[in-house]
């Protein structure tokens, strides 16, 4: 088994790129292996922050978009505004630490007729 190269934070070479730059460049690692790695160093003795790097000539263009794909995308991000509690389309999607939409979370202790919803 062989290490990866180590770079430094903004030292790595030309060629190499993470998957937010791949994506961004409409790319993908394509199944490819993790060529290096980058390391941001933090303060207090605390562990490096890692972030893999591929290698843009082994890239391969980002699938492109279905109409299956996207129905299925909607249908998920319209299932996240859900609130399981009320059943309302919150307008937002609903956090996970609270796990129904806000004022499920947090009723109005005044009652409803203090409520503009």
């Amino acid at each position: 088994m062989s290490t990866l190269p180590v770079y430094r934070w903004r030292l790595a070479p030309d060629g190499y790129a993470t998957r937010r730059q791949l994506r961004a460049q409409g790319l993908r690692p394509g199944g490819q292996q993790v060529a290096a790695q980058l390391e941001r160093p933090r303060r207090r003795g605390r562990s490096p922050l890692v972030a893999y790097l591929y290698r843009v000539d082994l890239a391969v263009p980002v699938r492109p978009m279905t109409p299956a794909r996207r129905e299925a995308l909607a249908k998920a991000n319209t299932a996240r505004r859900l609130c399981p509690s009320c059943r309302r389309d919150a307008g937002y999607v609903i956090p996970a630490a609270l796990g129904v939409c806000v004022p499920c979370a947090y009723p109005d202790p005044h009652g409803p007729e203090g409520s503009t919803r």
